[in-house]
């Protein structure tokens, strides 16, 4: 599986992309963290830095196709740099924010766009645009897995820093966390190791691939199913803590169990990529959406102990993000590898949509019915409805050269 990532300049791309999302997804993805001590600080509420968080999936989403666009047609240094001062900066001001306007402001929009640059979209792009075509699905799955461990192992970190030094402090921490990525980004802005053939009818257009995107019934599909994913993980990630606490559980068991889904998705991430060179995506997909749908009724039916939430969080942890890697390969079947970024940034908006009502819904639903019950039926609900959509899928190129072809 990972011969072809041997080649000591594939390696180096591979690593510096799965070393950079593992920072900025890391640092995203402990924020259910920090919602209840920002609220006993603050006295915002938790319905009130829950919508501040459900804006910054919104914004994650929104700014990886205008992020992927930008480097499609400018290449991707600059966009990576400019990515991470704003997450720096959204962190470093976070704890001078003291009303739901400013957490918006601050975590929001500047921690969302930031960290949303530097992500999938812009990192999958310019790996998949300088590593040979044998290489693409281990590391796409390499890559992935790196988000994966930064959520292992940030979590923890951040729980024991908010214990040590306070909430402030903490992201305080993690702004310098973020700009510890800026010597990883120059290995990801040389030139292509193995550059394409460029077809002699001459280069696809952005608008072509735009509109052949727009046309097809495969893509939209699988946008579907990928708004499913992004609201259950923004269910999970942002109230999950909050689901432990009603329990009577202990806050560690929450960082613990964020850190189990990282874990486990680090070998899921891994599992995926090798798992598209040999079955189709479509199916690959199907099967990880209606395991959730599954792991979603055994959790309800067992009793709230440590034990089950850290075996919940493994079965969850499995396919947490693992589905990056068989979506992106589907766009890629589907559209190529030119305008890859903007066109798999497009379906993380999608993605974000979800996120933007499973995180904020769940803060609804506590504040008007104290417990998140509706929400985990609704989460099963949609974990069916993803596993379902993405059958019918067709996974052969829509776009040919300059011609716009719809459907095959």
């Amino acid at each position: 599986m990972f011969y072809s990532l041997r080649h000591p300049g594939v390696m180096a791309v591979t690593l510096a992309a799965a070393g950079t999302i593992m920072v900025t997804m890391g640092i995203r993805q402990t924020f259910g963290l920090f919602v209840s001590p920002i609220n006993s600080s603050t006295g915002m509420g938790i319905a009130t830095i829950s919508l501040a968080l459900a804006i910054g999936q919104f914004t994650w989403g929104a700014v990886q196709p205008l992020a992927g666009a930008v480097a499609d047609r400018y290449g991707s240094q600059r966009v990576l740099v400019a990515g991470t001062l704003i997450l720096a900066l959204g962190c470093a001001i976070t704890p001078f924010m003291n009303d739901g306007f400013g957490l918006t402001v601050a975590l929001g929009l500047l921690v969302s766009i930031g960290s949303g640059i530097g992500s999938f979209s812009v990192l999958l792009g310019a790996a998949t645009n300088r590593l040979p075509v044998e290489s693409r699905g281990s590391a796409s799955g390499i890559i992935n897995a790196g988000g994966s461990f930064g959520q292992f192992v940030f979590a923890p970190v951040a729980q024991k820093l908010i214990q040590a030094v306070g909430w402030m402090g903490a992201l305080w921490a993690m702004a310098l966390m973020a700009l510890a990525t800026l010597p990883l980004i120059g290995r990801l802005s040389g030139k292509n190791i193995k550059q394409p053939v460029p077809p002699a009818s001459g280069e696809l257009r952005m608008g072509h691939a735009l509109r052949a995107a727009a046309k097809d019934r495969s893509y939209w599909l699988l946008h579907i199913g990928f708004f499913t994913c992004g609201f259950h993980i923004a269910f999970l990630v942002t109230h999950l803590p909050g689901e432990v606490a009603l329990c009577g559980l202990p806050p560690s068991v929450a960082s613990w169990s964020l850190g189990i889904i990282g874990l486990a998705n680090i070998a899921g991430s891994i599992y995926a990529g090798n798992c598209i060179s040999k079955y189709r995506s479509k199916y690959v997909l199907a099967a990880m959406y209606g395991s959730r749908a599954l792991l979603i009724i055994w959790y309800l039916m067992m009793p709230r102990t440590e034990w089950v939430f850290y075996l919940f969080a493994a079965g969850l942890g499995f396919t947490w993000l693992a589905t990056v890697p068989p979506t992106a390969a589907i766009v890629g079947k589907l559209f190529g590898t030119r305008y890859f970024s903007t066109l798999f940034g497009l379906t993380l908006f999608s993605h974000q949509l979800g996120g933007f009502l499973g995180a904020w819904l769940g803060g609804l639903a506590i504040t008007y019915f104290g417990d998140f019950m509706w929400m985990w039926y609704v989460d099963m609900a949609l974990a069916a409805l993803a596993a379902i959509v993405n059958l019918p899928i067709k996974e052969s190129p829509v776009v040919r050269h300059r011609s716009v072809s719809v459907g095959t």
